[in-house]
């Protein structure tokens, strides 16, 4: 994994060392791979890991009865995505997640069975069952428009997805022996534990902190994929999250943003439990002590370079602040990302150049422009906290955010901040900062400018948000939460697996719920079968396993 999410399961597994994991990761790329491993916390026991990003040809060939079998449930589970997704009636909505569900287990326990389904999932039966389908009477009419090219397209896209269930993770050897799964994110990297929960009742908690089905209909927007490409898509990443959402445990957004979408989509508001994520305070504490470092006419944005971030509107807000404050300056700190990244960089080069002409005292001056573009490593912006320290005002202008990681960091610094009212924004600030609706420079000028003109403002929000952000937002607190919710699961859901005594005969509630408290117990010493001795017979510790997101885990 990588990325913020990888530096969150990094610190939440060497913060539980009272716990005992495994680790299963699904990785998303090559390069992430050869990317290589980091040094691993003693109470890791196991790594396993699986591609999401390519998948050969297991050369399993089906008999009658199997090639009976995968069309039943392939034909059960791509008839719930052509159904559509806004049905009228509540039973009918309730039928199509068991049907889609259904149609899911039994794609896995014929993968259990046969041995693998990715030449099935990729074959002439999978797109002619797709089609037929999409032909159904009663099915949306989007997907009635299908063509070839749009069936090809959604079956290698299910393969993709589905990958996970050809996995031989599921056995006593696996996560079937685990005491709890722990997704790091939804959709097809939940997978796998809600297939442990499937074959061997393992309690599932999953953990959200960017809503995998938001992003899916971010990423295949209208000029992405044709209609009916997206109207079954959505229909699969939205049918997978309801089930997901239905069948675990527990579910952790990583804010109230996040925690909307999971109840939209079904979830029961009683298991959910919002848990912010835990950041190193550390690394800005000295800034944060020091709010004099700053420069009292410097604005300062960071963060990834991209057309989400709305750098456009906020060059024009700037424009605004500079007739009212003509010393003021923008420094804009962060590199491009994804493939739009380095064209928006260049464009947002331009539009700066035209809104503000080098600045020169005489015809043979060099002119200096009043907003930069600058990367961290760069002179002027040595680390990440440098970036922050360098001005008054920390400014987000964003059009989409999940939880805003940048402005966290800012309130770490102890800055006032202007935001843009997206994602957890207003969550996150608390009323620590000025919040301006999207794509209104109008707006977001008049509050930098208010921050601007008030250096007291400034800094009682700057105290106020560094505050909220110690209190909320530390690897501390994320930590103690988490250990709170593992031993709240494993104290309700009540250990299956046959205990047997020295003579081999069964122990029954030998193995009771509060067994799990990582205290060490005395009597006999019981045993497992197919386990061994339990870890918390001998005063080890509980077992999790926390499963990676697509993005894979190190």
């Amino acid at each position: 994994m990588s990325g913020d999410a990888g530096l969150w399961c990094d610190r939440l597994v060497r913060g539980l060392a009272q716990h005992e994991f495994d680790l299963y990761a699904l990785s998303r790329s090559r390069q992430q791979e050869d990317a290589g491993w980091v040094p691993l916390p003693e109470q890791v026991s196991r790594v396993r890991t699986a591609p999401l990003w390519t998948a050969e040809d297991d050369g399993i060939a089906y008999g009658r009865r199997a090639r009976r079998r995968f069309t039943e449930c392939y034909g059960e589970l791509v008839g719930a995505l052509c159904a559509g997704s806004d049905t009228a009636s509540g039973d009918t909505s309730a039928h199509l997640a068991d049907r889609f569900g259904n149609a899911l287990y039994g794609l896995a326990e014929l993968a259990r069975d046969e041995g693998g389904l990715v030449g099935a999932l990729r074959s002439d039966t999978a797109v002619r069952t797709l089609e037929r389908a999409c032909r159904a009477p009663g099915a949306l009419r989007t997907a009635r428009e299908a063509r070839v090219p749009d069936l090809l397209t959604v079956t290698a896209h299910l393969e993709r997805a589905l990958r996970p269930l050809s996995l031989d993770w599921y056995g006593d050897d696996g996560l079937g022996a685990a005491d709890l799964c722990h997704a790091t994110a939804g959709g097809p990297a939940a997978l796998p534990g809600l297939l442990a929960r499937h074959f061997a009742e393992v309690p599932l908690l999953v953990t959200e902190y960017g809503v995998q089905l938001r992003s899916h209909y971010l990423a295949l927007g209208p000029d992405a994929a044709a209609p009916a490409v997206r109207a079954l898509l959505a229909a699969f990443h939205g049918r997978l999250a309801t089930e997901i959402y239905r069948r675990a445990a527990i579910l952790t957004p990583g804010n109230a943003h996040a925690r909307r979408w999971q109840e939209r989509c079904g979830a029961d508001r009683t298991r959910i439990r919002t848990v912010h994520p835990g950041m190193d305070a550390s690394p800005f504490a000295e800034v944060g002590e020091s709010p004099d470092r700053a420069d009292p006419d410097t604005l300062v944005w960071v963060g990834r370079v991209e057309p989400a971030k709305d750098l456009v509107s906020l060059l024009h807000a700037f424009a605004e602040v500079r007739r009212e404050e003509p010393k003021a300056r923008l420094r804009i700190v962060g590199a491009p990302t994804g493939p739009e990244g380095p064209t928006y960089l260049r464009h947002c080069r331009a539009l700066a150049a035209q809104l503000f002409p080098d600045e020169a005292e005489g015809v043979h001056a060099v002119g200096d422009n009043p907003v930069s573009f600058e990367e961290i490593g760069g002179p002027d912006a040595p680390t990440l906290p440098d970036a922050y320290a360098a001005g008054a005002v920390v400014v987000l202008s964003s059009v989409v955010e999940g939880f805003p990681i940048s402005l966290a960091e800012a309130m770490f610094c102890g800055r006032a901040t202007v935001s843009t009212d997206v994602g957890a924004v207003v969550e996150v600030i608390g009323g620590t900062g000025l919040v301006v609706p999207p794509r209104n420079p109008r707006a977001l000028a008049e509050a930098c400018v208010a921050l601007l003109h008030d250096p007291e403002r400034r800094e009682r929000l700057g105290a106020a948000a560094r505050a909220r952000a110690l209190e909320l937002f530390t690897v501390e607190q994320n930590i103690a939460a988490f250990h709170g919710i593992y031993l709240e699961i494993v104290s309700r859901c009540p250990v299956r697996r046959v205990v047997l005594d020295e003579a081999g005969a069964p122990l029954p509630f030998a193995a009771p719920a509060e067994a799990h408290v990582p205290v060490r117990w005395t009597g006999p010493t019981a045993r497992v079968l197919a386990r061994g001795v339990p870890g918390w017979a001998a005063g080890g510790p509980v077992r999790a396993t926390p499963l990676a997101a697509p993005e894979g885990a190190r």
